[in-house]
């Protein structure tokens, strides 16, 4: 299985960008979805999560009303647009999918990463 991010770059304050995450080569269900980020000299922490459908998302205070997370299950792919940007969402962004594997379980796989740079 293999989750691969793209989108990252370099963008001044106040912009936009949209991260992407593609998963491949799993034969088991994609349930939730999430994105992460670790900045430098800091803890990786969550930046929001979208269940299995599409139908429910939550976001980190520090987001909400500037990111939005959203997915298309028919190319396993999910998507992270950040409006609004600010110097302190400089980060490495991380994609996370939990897949079911047999005898109901779950496992979760991590990209490897995409940075951002939020220019002030």
């Amino acid at each position: 299985v293999q989750l691969v991010e793209s989108g990252g770059g370099t963008v001044q304050a106040g912009g936009s960008l949209r991260l992407s995450c593609a998963v491949s080569g799993s034969t088991f269900s994609i349930t939730t979805m999430a994105w992460y980020r670790q900045a430098p000299g800091k803890q990786r922490e969550l930046v929001g999560f979208i269940s299995t459908t599409g139908g429910r998302t939550n976001y980190a205070d520090s987001v909400k009303g500037r990111f939005t997370i959203s997915r298309d299950n028919a190319k396993n792919t999910m998507y992270l647009q950040m409006n609004s940007l600010k110097p302190e969402d400089t980060a490495v962004y991380y994609c996370k999918a939990t897949l079911l594997m047999p005898v109901a379980r779950y496992y979760d796989y991590w990209g490897q990463g995409t940075q951002v740079t939020v220019s002030s």
